[in-house]
């Protein structure tokens, strides 16, 4: 008799091994791998050989380049993310906390989409008809095009979408929906891998555009295994507190355009509708205090005006507090440590604080100098004037370096009426502004 074959397999990143172990080598995680049975061993083992078919290899110069076509989903924002508009045949994945708005947005979208005259199917697995039906009354978004099916079933969608010809699917959310041909769990690694390479075959064979609901972790992450989000085209994730009005799509993979792009909604009675005119919606400029400090940043193509906060207070405690929201951690230490070796200010016992207003997180380092600015503000209680930004980056020796795209930037700042600007180097374009050259760190005492 032969001897049974035993696979294991993780349950995060879907590695296989043939011996449990403690460890995934692959993701690091802990006591995540399980034991499978003869059928979803069968099941891995069909998805592996029908990724891997053989085709024949030919010259890059000998591909014919084929053209992406769009259509625009009616919200100027989604579009923006997306790279112009929802490609036919694309699976995306959107992921975001519990509230901030998923459904809410694929639900407005579906109802767009179906005022073109194309046929959407929203599937829910979470929810009944019924519920689905009161949202849409909220948002405005019944339409004889769009579809609901409250199924967790994956045969049963298959079948509804062999009896009728849809351009549009939204599934949510991709953790409940099971295969009865798999003997595990929903949200498992085997049930997420076989549910996802159906509906990316389908998909691609029958040109429909799919959108996939994902939740995430309490990490930020989303839930189940890694393989999904290589599985899919694009991935997009929702940032923003539910108690807050505005929301921020940023789009993490998209193989069919930049990820450097973000959308910013805004949460009304009507649902999340694309926000107008954010330029003025991340800083207020109504009065003018101690530890506040306006910047620019480019969040793809899009300069934003920020306002980075400041508290400084003396620490009543043997090791000083250094916390930021929105801002790296670690380059908050950096900066800290520079201001006291470069100009001497004991803040060893005092506890700094920072955020950044509007919920957005700064990842390029042109708000060094703004967050030097507010840390000074705060420490010396002088407030600065809201009609200058500060737009720069800090090297650990002190110098000031300049940015890429500060024409844009500046141009943005003139926008919002903001009179003066603190750099490292004059723009190469003429500005109304006045500028102030900070090449040093140690210029920012001569400045203030």
């Amino acid at each position: 008799m032969a001897k049974k074959k035993i696979l294991f397999e993780c349950q995060h990143c879907g590695l296989t091994t043939p011996k449990w172990m403690g460890k995934c080598t692959n993701c690091g995680a802990w006591d995540s791998f399980v034991e499978l049975n003869e059928q979803q061993q069968e099941v891995v083992k069909q998805t592996k050989s029908t990724a891997a078919t053989a085709v024949k290899a030919m010259s890059i110069n000998d591909v014919i380049e084929e053209e992406i076509f769009r259509f625009s989903s009616l919200d100027s924002e989604l579009d923006t993310v997306l790279g112009g508009g929802i490609v036919p045949g694309s699976l995306t994945l959107i992921g975001g906390s519990p509230g901030v708005g998923k459904s809410t947005l694929l639900l407005k979208v579906g109802a767009n989409i179906a005022s073109l005259n194309k046929d959407v199917l929203y599937v829910t697995g979470e929810e009944s008809t019924s519920q689905i039906k009161l949202r849409a009354n909220r948002l405005r978004a019944n339409h004889d095009a769009l579809y609901l099916l409250s199924e967790i079933r994956l045969e049963q969608i298959l079948v509804e979408l062999e009896h009728h010809k849809y351009d549009f699917l939204i599934i949510d959310s991709i953790q409940t929906i099971y295969s009865e041909n798999i003997s595990s769990a929903p949200g498992s690694v085997t049930q997420v891998r076989q549910i996802t390479f159906e509906l990316m075959r389908i998909a691609k064979e029958r040109d429909i555009a799919i959108f996939i609901i994902g939740h995430i972790t309490k990490e930020g992450s989303i839930a189940g295994p890694r393989v999904l989000e290589h599985m899919v085209d694009t991935v997009l994730y929702f940032e923003g507190d539910s108690s807050q009005e505005l929301r921020i799509l940023r789009g993490f993979k998209n193989r069919f355009g930049p990820t450097s792009e973000i959308g910013v909604f805004e949460m009304r009675g009507e649902g999340l509708v694309s926000a107008t005119d954010i330029s003025s919606r991340f800083f207020n400029r109504d009065s003018e205090q101690a530890g506040s400090a306006l910047t620019v940043v480019m969040e793809g193509s899009r300069p934003i005006i920020l306002e980075v906060q400041a508290l400084v207070s003396e620490s009543h405690t043997p090791n000083s507090k250094r916390q930021a929201t929105g801002f790296d951690n670690n380059r908050l230490n950096m900066l800290l440590a520079l201001l006291e070796r470069k100009l001497e200010i004991p803040l060893s016992g005092y506890d700094v604080f920072i955020n950044i207003t509007g919920g957005i997180k700064i990842t390029e380092t042109a708000a060094d100098l703004a967050v030097l600015a507010a840390i000074l503000s705060s420490f010396r209680d002088r407030a600065i004037s809201k009609e200058t930004v500060f737009i720069g980056e800090v090297s650990l020796v002190g110098d000031v370096r300049e940015v890429y795209a500060l024409d844009s930037r500046l141009k943005e700042a003139k926008l919002q009426n903001i009179s003066k600007v603190l750099l490292a180097k004059k723009p190469l374009e003429k500005t109304a502004m006045k500028t102030f050259i900070v090449d040093e760190v140690t210029k920012l005492l001569e400045w203030y």
